[in-house]
């Protein structure tokens, strides 16, 4: 094995078992979070109203998506929903207490309404004196009165919106804590309304898991932003939560302030002891001369009063902050079992991504393997190199290929119209690739029984040759001339494709044995007899290609018998041409491809040496051939 294989391998299996062992770690079942009830909390004393936490939880269960979370969600939306009850108490009980000094505008809008108020007051006596005059008024009179009766309640009613508009005036001057107080009620209903209102759509079942990685990843990328939400939520509840406890120590200890002073209070005693007494009256019970009580108990009376008033504003303000703080902190914990959820869930999705992943490195590792056994295989194999060579690369190419979109396949998924898109790259490759698949096919052709081998002599498309290679798509010959002419190479290399394999035909001259036919002209002059010579040529050339007609013959008598078709004769044949010249003799003989040069040669000498000899003994009458014509070089020499 090969250092680069060696460490592709090592790689590979490096990457295997990190999958394996991602795998393992992250195959955990998805952890229950125990539901609990969510207990009251929280407020302020602050008349702006904050619902932010209401919003949060709101947008935030937008984002559930198994029950789990929706339960979870739904608890959130309701403690948050709490909190902003207790808030709006909170800002309630602040606006009841606020106490300032009117601005002019303010007196001004007063003094309005006073005269206003005044007005209607005059103006309701008025109508209820013509309404009861209307009761007995005679005939004559009813139609008067019935017309003034009509313009006071007109005038009244102008008043009384009047009226209203002005104090929405003072409202918004910020004059009536009372309207004010009125209006952070309505707003609390309406907030609570929507908050009621609030519906999450049930979900029956978990959705489904994605199929390729890219859903996956994107899948826990969802849930890791998720989180990350979910996570500043429970970070601005809890902060939340230890801002408003900050404000506990400063209350309470007022609460202990106020306590105390009423406690050494002497006048909140006597008003107690009072109250009692005239709650429960007793024969004995003297009351005290006004002239000496009510210059010292009046004063007192109402400063205790007031600092009950006080005592109990300051104890409800502190429940409410201590309520409002636990609803907090409980919102706090719901997201935390949210982020529990949440976390599950990401395990869950990086399990199906690091599957994926393995399924990737498996998928390239038992590619690798495959090469190998097939390099071990084709080794085994009596092929020819190239041969061999070009085995192993359509395997490989065929195993990656298919590797490659099996890969594609789990990263992206599979098409939604698989059979169409496959249909229609089908046909566009096909037309495009026609040559090339039909080459493709062709060497397939070739490689059989019938084909051809590096170093037979063929013919394809009219062009004769050697040839010197076969590849996956073309056959390369080296162009050599005529059969029936020397037969030497040109120096030039012919590339064909393979589709003449499948589509055209070609000759193959060194199938089986390798036999092929041969010519040889021999040139009889005109003066001699040449049916003696003839015999003699025919004569030279049986004996010159005895053993390969025998073999000839009986390797085609052999494959005659095969497919059933009549026998070849190998003997040699001899035809006459006559010519002007003399009787051309034309004689056709089986060699193998090998030793078609070296035959001829051995011909051609046996052939002077008879001509030759019967020119020596060839009878002086004349009628002995005249000597070839001398070279036009000679005759002017």
């Amino acid at each position: 094995m090969k250092g680069s294989q060696r460490f592709t391998l090592i790689v590979l299996l490096v990457l295997a078992a990190a999958g394996v062992a991602g795998l393992i770690l992250s195959s955990n079942s998805l952890q229950t979070v125990p539901q609990s009830k969510h207990s009251n909390g929280a407020p302020a004393d602050s008349v702006t109203i904050n619902q932010r936490y209401l919003d949060t939880a709101r947008r935030l269960s937008a984002l559930a998506t198994t029950p789990e979370e929706q339960q979870v969600a739904q608890d959130a939306l309701r403690i948050a929903d709490h909190e902003l009850d207790l808030e709006f108490a909170a800002a309630l009980q602040a606006a009841g207490r606020q106490s300032s000094t009117p601005t002019p505008e303010v007196r001004d809008i007063q003094a309005r309404i006073g005269r206003l108020e005044t007005a209607i007051d005059t103006k309701q006596a008025e109508v209820k004196q013509v309404a009861e005059a209307l009761k007995s008024a005679r005939a004559n009179k009813r139609d008067a009165l019935e017309q003034q009766l009509d313009v006071g309640q007109a005038e009244l009613n102008f008043y009384k919106e009047r009226l209203d508009d002005i104090k929405d005036d003072l409202v918004r001057a910020g004059g009536d804590p009372h309207s004010r107080v009125q209006q952070l009620v309505d707003e609390h209903n309406t907030a609570s309304h929507a908050a009621d209102s609030i519906k999450i759509t049930p979900i029956s079942q978990p959705p489904a898991v994605p199929s390729n990685l890219v859903a996956r990843c994107s899948n826990w990328n969802l849930i890791r932003l998720k989180q990350n939400d979910i996570v500043q939520a429970q970070r601005e509840a809890l902060s939340a939560a230890d801002a408003l406890a900050l404000q506990h120590g400063p209350l309470s200890q007022q609460v202990e302030a106020e306590q105390a002073q009423r406690k050494a209070t002497p006048g909140l005693a006597n008003g107690a002891g009072q109250a009692s007494a005239t709650a429960t009256p007793s024969a004995s019970f003297t009351p005290p001369p006004a002239a000496q009580a009510a210059p010292e108990s009046k004063p007192s009376t109402a400063a205790a009063v007031a600092l009950l008033h006080r005592l109990a504003d300051d104890r409800k303000s502190l429940a409410i902050l201590d309520r409002r703080v636990g609803a907090l902190k409980n919102l706090g914990q719901a997201y935390g079992k949210w982020i529990l959820l949440i976390k599950s869930h990401q395990k869950a999705a990086l399990h199906d991504v690091i599957l994926s992943a393995l399924s990737i490195v498996l998928l390239m590792l038992l590619m690798f393997l495959i090469d190998r056994l097939m390099e071990h295989f084709s080794a085994r194999l009596h092929l020819e190199s190239k041969q061999r060579t070009t085995l192993q690369t359509i395997i490989r190419v065929s195993v990656q290929v298919l590797t490659v979109m099996v890969i594609l396949i789990i990263i992206f998924g599979p098409p939604s119209q698989l059979s169409t898109v496959l249909g229609l790259a089908g046909a566009g490759l096909t037309v495009a690739l026609k040559d090339f698949i039909v080459s493709f096919l062709g060497w397939f052709a070739l490689m059989g029984r019938h084909g051809i081998r590096v170093g037979d002599w063929v013919e394809i498309n009219g062009v004769r040759g050697e040839v010197i290679e076969i590849s996956l798509l073309r056959t390369v010959l080296l162009e050599t001339g005529n059969w029936n002419d020397s037969g030497q190479p040109t120096g030039r290399q012919v590339a064909f494709l393979n589709q003449y394999a499948v589509e055209g035909y070609y000759f193959n001259f060194s199938t089986s044995g390798q036999w092929l036919w041969d010519e040889l002209q021999v040139m009889v002059p005109a003066g001699r007899d040449p049916y003696p010579i003839i015999e003699k040529i025919r004569a030279t050339v049986e004996k010159e290609t005895e053993s390969n007609t025998r073999l000839a013959d009986l390797e085609w008598q052999r494959v005659s018998r095969r497919y059933g078709v009549r026998s070849f004769a190998a003997q040699p044949s001899v035809n006459l041409k006559p010519t002007d010249a003399g009787v051309v003799v034309l004689v056709r003989y089986i060699t193998r491809a090998e030793e078609r040069t070296e035959v001829r040669f051995r011909l051609n000498r046996a052939m002077v040496k008879l001509l030759h000899v019967g020119t020596e003994d060839a009878p002086p009458d004349g009628n002995v051939a005249p000597p070839p014509a001398e070279p036009d070089a000679i005759k002017g020499q």
